[in-house]
């Protein structure tokens, strides 16, 4: 196994030794460098890419081991197709897909040329292709403790030559950050439920503090006193206690509504005495992906030093199913005041969220306030794993949030909200049922969220198919995604700063 151990940028400069990457577009196409780097090939690239059917097509490489002619022990060529299409998201994949190429020749040392024809490539195309690199290198085994002699580590150093390292560096040191916070949440997801509960993801928030943001962590008390009997009731039948995370960044103007960020936090979910099936049950320890995600955005925002006020506010609560839990029939009352009718213990994740909206929009009066949860198996149903969903009740928000998703390369598809959905969720015995059956599952759990809202710009992410699980692809091989992070910092960037 090769491990990334060192990521660098130097002056644009031919290597003569190692293991040297160019990019070449279709029909061979190179830079200078890379031209300079074949010139001494034996036979020239034309012949090694004739008999390797390689013609530079976007997403093709040719490996070429021990090239005659050249000092070099390996040179990888990799295609771009028409450079003139290449995307932020294509630019980031080539980093991971460069990457897994190198761990495959157990490479120690390397060289990119970020060089291509009749351009030069920018500092923040060169910032997005080590991003790719630094997320596809992420691997979970903190806990293997034996490793066959093939799995033994062997260090990674990789240089990256563009034409303007010191661009680059400054450039890539934002994208790190941003990076940092994708695999922080990775980290979060990942880790194993009887490692990682309440208390000790509230303290992973607490570890924010290095980078000056100000985190308040409430517990049973404090929530009791605020009446947030939702939240609570999901937590009973846990021994382990519930907490709420608050963390705020104060980067923007003093007296600017800020940005809020609502996560829910269910850190292993049994679905209480709605017990969920076996089969399956250990994936419930990433139903704490949108708090992931929000303590993810916030290391990345705080990384990054960015020029606005925002807060992350996250419900931490297990899910168990003992002799103290809540029970289907009972109800509850919200710290809105609202009375909820429980009808399946399993539909908890509202509960958490309906609290922690409504503390943080009757607390810090946000601009506008996004929660993400997996909350909702019928998001799958509707969208795979490749789209979170989308419902919000602003459509300015929600056109400000699909463009940061394309943006950043993690989709969302926008679903319907509709007063004509609440009659799914109507109930006779209090003010609102915590699910609506089967019909709609997604929409009726995200109308019952919008109660909690009341008339702040909200939005709701069900990222139940894409936090953990999705199909794995050039910049992550891991379970958890680290979905989300880089869509709400590509928000707060493109829309909040300044």
């Amino acid at each position: 196994m090769t491990k990334l151990s060192k990521m660098s940028f130097s002056k644009a400069a031919a290597p003569k030794a190692g293991v040297a990457v160019i990019l070449t577009g279709e029909g061979l196409s190179l830079g200078p460098l890379a031209e300079e780097v074949v010139a001494g090939l034996e036979g020239g690239l034309k012949r090694s890419a004739g008999i390797a059917g390689f013609s530079g097509k976007k997403k093709t490489s040719m490996d070429l081991v021990a090239p005659a002619g050249l000092g070099l022990d390996r040179l990888i060529v990799f295609g771009l197709g028409k450079l003139e299409d290449m995307t932020s998201d294509d630019w980031r994949a080539l980093g991971g897909a460069v990457l897994a190429e190198l761990q495959k020749a157990k490479a120690d040392t390397a060289t990119v040329l970020l060089d291509a024809p009749e351009t030069t490539i920018a500092a923040a195309t060169a910032a997005e292709f080590a991003m790719g690199a630094k997320l596809r290198a992420y691997a979970f085994d903190a806990y293997k403790t034996k490793k066959k002699d093939e799995e033994k580590t062997k260090d990674l150093k990789l240089t990256l030559s563009v034409a303007d390292p010191k661009a680059a560096k400054k450039a890539w040191g934002s994208a790190e950050a941003i990076a940092d916070g994708v695999l922080l949440a990775r980290d979060l997801v990942n880790e194993p439920p009887n490692v990682l509960g309440p208390v000790e993801f509230a303290g992973k928030a607490k570890e924010l503090e290095s980078l000056g943001v100000e985190v308040e962590i409430l517990g049973e008390k404090e929530m009791k006193k605020l009446k947030m009997a939702a939240l609570l009731g999901v937590a009973q039948g846990s021994t382990r206690p519930p907490q709420l995370a608050v963390m705020r960044w104060n980067g923007g103007k003093k007296g600017t509504a800020p940005v809020a960020l609502v996560g829910k936090g269910v850190v292993f979910d049994t679905g209480g005495i709605s017990i969920k099936p076996a089969a399956g049950m250990e994936d419930m320890k990433g139903d704490m992906g949108g708090a992931a995600a929000v303590v993810g955005a916030m290391h990345a925002i705080a990384g990054r030093k960015a020029k606005a006020n925002v807060i992350g506010v996250i419900g931490l609560v297990e899910n168990m199913p003992d002799g103290n839990a809540q029970r289907p029939g009972d109800i509850v009352t919200a710290m809105s005041g609202t009375t909820i009718e429980i009808l399946n213990t399993d539909a908890e994740g509202r509960l958490v969220l309906a609290d922690a909206l409504w503390y943080t929009q009757q607390k810090y009066k946000p601009a506008i306030m996004i929660d993400l949860a997996t909350l909702t198996g019928a998001v799958l149903v509707a969208l795979g794993n490749l789209n979170a969903g989308l419902f919000s009740n602003n459509d300015e928000l929600a056109d400000k949030l699909l463009a940061s998703s394309k943006a950043s390369g993690e989709p969302l598809w926008r679903l319907p909200l509709s007063k004509d959905y609440d009659k799914i969720i109507d109930t006779p015995n209090a003010d609102v049922k915590n699910t609506g059956g089967r019909w709609a599952g997604s929409i009726t759990a995200a109308q019952f969220l919008q109660r909690f809202a009341n008339d702040v710009p909200w939005a709701h992410l069900d990222i139940a198919g894409t936090a953990f699980g999705a199909p794995k692809d050039d910049i992550c091989q891991s379970w958890a995604s680290g979905y989300g992070v880089r869509l709400l910092n590509q928000l707060v960037a493109d829309h909040y700063e300044g």
